[in-house]
């Protein structure tokens, strides 16, 4: 029997028109706030001045970006900082990951992969499909043109690197990026991230058996005892540890289940800055947390750690916190026979994992 592809299918019903946020987002509240604090006129005041900046700084299609990168770092650290202008966010997101170059260097390879080749995941790409924003209107209606876009670009990477092929996960990450670009864009930027064009490439989070996941999990873990002394020596009391918690935060870079506003300024440092912000955004969370955290046992433990109140969400007062922790980490792998009685991640059985924090 020949199995069906998304193209085989006619879209389903447009859904129902329903109050939508800022972002695109059915409203589960009336009240609900999309992030915005201020009035309505100082925030469009105060964004517009942003964009001029931000224009200025990058030239017409990006042309003067690497210019100004190569005269003025620290600025430009400073204002991805503060958060890249939303009308903005997509071309910049491409300067900065280096998948605009990835893009020119390859003309044709993405209409390639979708149109003449085939996938082994395809099946489970068109299952996954509308569980990936589902509140999102872009991605709501059944088979319409957003799922078709995040089928494509799933699809292609499952095709372009065959060794990671499609995980769960990384529909977030296309998703996040379809909402910004277009599906040639989106896929050559996920390959940039996958295959590490600036940062370190992310292709382990989605390999079999996830070692990356495992391994930042760990450094995650010895980064709480270090910062988190008594929440740290909490959490081993109850028997927690960051698999319990933090997978996602890692596996969909905070895309899965944050607030939208917030994930978005995280994605603005962490493709400029790598993943250290990942560990920063989570050290800052349990740090505002800490006080109440630290007296609940094992299951209001779990669900307080899934369910971060919503003034921690609030970007303006994690941000500034996540940035104040400064960590260096340097792995030193020593071989040992026994098997290390700080963690229970198996894939450390042949050896202690020992780190250096230096704070700058």
């Amino acid at each position: 029997m020949e199995k069906k592809k998304l193209d085989d299918y006619e879209p389903g019903p447009v859904p129902s028109p329903r109050p939508l946020d800022r972002f695109g987002f059915v409203k589960q509240d009336a009240n609900t706030s999309d992030g915005i604090v201020k009035s309505r006129s100082a925030y469009e005041y105060k964004e517009e001045r942003k964009v001029r900046k931000w224009r200025k700084m990058i030239g017409v299609g990006g042309s003067d970006w690497k210019h100004y990168l190569r005269r003025k770092p620290h600025v430009v650290k400073r204002r991805i900082r503060k958060g890249i202008p939303d009308c903005l966010r997509g071309l910049v997101w491409q300067l900065i990951s280096g998948s605009r170059d990835l893009l020119l260097m390859n003309p044709g390879v993405y209409e390639q992969l979708v149109i003449y080749e085939t996938s082994a995941s395809e099946l489970d790409i068109i299952r996954d499909i509308s569980r990936t924003f589902p509140s999102h209107v872009f991605f709501q209606q059944r088979h319409g043109p957003g799922q078709r876009s995040l089928y494509n670009v799933l699809k292609a990477y499952s095709v372009f690197d065959r060794d990671v092929g499609y995980v769960q996960g990384m529909g977030f990450l296309a998703g996040l990026l379809l909402l910004y670009m277009s599906e040639e864009d989106a896929f050559w930027l996920l390959v940039a991230l996958l295959k590490g064009a600036v940062h370190a490439p992310m292709e382990g989070l989605y390999l079999a058996g996830l070692p990356l996941v495992q391994q930042y999990l760990f450094q995650f873990e010895c980064l709480v005892r270090e910062h988190l002394p008594k929440l740290g020596e909490h959490f081993s009391k109850e028997m927690i540890n960051p698999s319990m918690y933090a997978s996602q935060w890692f596996i969909t870079v905070f895309s899965y289940s944050f607030p939208f506003h917030l994930a978005l300024r995280i994605w603005d440092v962490f493709l400029y800055e790598g993943v250290k912000i990942v560990f920063k955004v989570g050290l800052a969370l349990l740090k505002y947390c800490h006080d109440d955290l630290i007296k609940l046992p094992f299951e209001k433990l779990i669900h307080a750690l899934k369910n971060f109140p919503e003034d921690a969400m609030n970007p303006d007062t994690l941000l500034p916190m996540a940035y104040s922790i400064k960590v260096f980490f340097l792995c030193i792998f020593i071989l040992h026979f026994d098997r290390p009685k700080t963690t229970c991640f198996p894939f450390l059985h042949n050896f202690h994992m020992h780190f250096i924090f230096q704070t700058q």
